[in-house]
C-alpha cells in the first residue's frame, strides 16, 4: 500500500510540475565472451563421439552435472581451485587442439561455470574452443536426447 501511495505521489508531482518521469529499465546484461563460431552444438558433438573414426576433441565437465562420454570431470569452474585444475590440464595441451567446454546446470545467462571457463581457454590462447551449446541445461538439451554419458 505504502510503494502504491509513494507511485501515485511521483505521477502527482510529476503531472503539477510537467516533470518527464523515466520508466525503470531493466539492467542489461554483459556481453557474452563467446561468438557464435565459439559454440558447438550437442548433435555435432554426440556425432563425433558415437563415431568411432572420428578424431576426438578434449572434453571438459567444468559444472556439477553428469559427464558426457569422454568428458573430464573438474568440477564447478566458478570455484578458484576447479579454475586451477582446468589451467593444469590445459597447460599440457597444444593451443591447436580441439576443446570443449561444458557445464548444462542451468541457462547460460545465469551459469557461474562457463564465463571463467570460456575466458581462460581464450586467455591461454586456444584457437579451437568451444563451450557446448546447453543453452538450457544438460538434461534438456543432451540427455533427453538421447546424447551419449559416461557409464557409471
Amino acid at each position: 500500500m505504502k510503494r502504491l501511495a509513494i507511485t501515485l505521489c511521483v505521477i502527482c508531482y510529476a503531472v503539477l510540475t510537467n516533470a518527464q518521469v523515466t520508466p525503470y529499465k531493466q539492467p542489461t546484461l554483459a556481453p557474452e565472451i563467446w561468438t557464435e563460431s565459439d559454440l558447438m552444438q550437442p548433435a555435432e558433438l554426440a556425432s563425433v563421439i558415437n563415431d568411432p573414426h572420428a578424431a576426438k576433441p578434449l572434453i571438459y565437465n567444468i559444472g556439477v552435472t553428469e559427464n558426457i562420454e569422454g568428458a573430464i570431470k573438474l568440477g564447478a569452474a566458478s570455484e578458484k581451485g576447479n579454475l586451477k585444475l582446468l589451467r593444469n590440464a590445459l597447460s599440457k595441451v597444444p593451443v591447436s587442439a580441439t576443446v570443449v567446454v561444458y557445464c548444462g546446470c542451468c541457462p547460460f545467462a545465469k551459469c557461474p561455470n562457463i564465463r571463467p571457463a570460456f575466458t581462460l581457454l581464450k586467455d591461454m590462447g586456444f584457437i579451437n574452443a568451444k563451450l557446448l551449446n546447453l543453452s538450457t541445461n544438460l538434461k534438456t538439451d543432451w540427455i533427453n536426447k538421447g546424447y551419449p554419458l559416461a557409464k557409471k
